[in-house]
């Protein structure tokens, strides 16, 4: 057998050099920076930030609370009133449900602001998207909206969009 198809010519070692050289520029190791969009969390943003303890982020209070309100307003108006003697979706009835939304909105408020004066606004990172969706979604009751979360070296910002979605909006 000719000892040169065996071991390879002094050519061939160039060759193969020049090779690796490609493949290992082609399979760059760094991870790709997710698109500046906003990203879908959860199809329901209740649940956010009700774990014990400190939880992550505070400064999307007010969008969180708001949803509740909403949210509130819409179960008791669907419902019978508590107030006997009052017909179901009357002036009278409009009112109770506002006020009682109300207050519940804010004490949503006051401890949204209890949260984020005991340090709990903090910052996740995030190798890549899949990975900071997967963790928000398993650990949602343990964050609070207005978490700052980087992904790849990319700022979103936690909300709640208007149809009641949990989401991660670019800052």
């Amino acid at each position: 057998m000719n000892p040169r198809i065996r071991h390879g010519g002094p050519g061939s070692y160039v060759r193969a050099v020049l090779v690796l050289t490609v493949m290992m520029a082609a399979a760059c190791g760094h991870t790709q920076r997710p698109e500046r969009k906003t990203y879908v969390v959860s199809e329901d943003a209740r649940g956010v930030g009700t774990a014990e303890g400190p939880g992550t982020g505070g400064s999307g209070a007010e969008a969180y609370c708001g949803e509740l309100q909403k949210q509130c307003f819409q179960k008791c108006w669907s419902r019978k009133p508590t107030v006997e003697d009052m017909e179901k979706h009357s002036e009278g009835h409009h009112r109770l449900c506002t006020s009682q939304c109300l207050e519940a909105f804010m004490k949503c408020l006051k401890e949204q602001e209890a949260l984020e004066q005991q340090g709990a606004k903090r910052e996740l990172r995030f190798p890549d998207m899949a990975a900071a969706l997967g963790w928000l979604r398993e650990h949602k009751s343990e964050v609070a909206l207005g978490t700052v979360v980087v992904v790849a070296g990319v700022a979103f910002s936690l909300a709640v969009a208007p149809a009641g979605l949990l989401v991660l909006s670019p800052i």
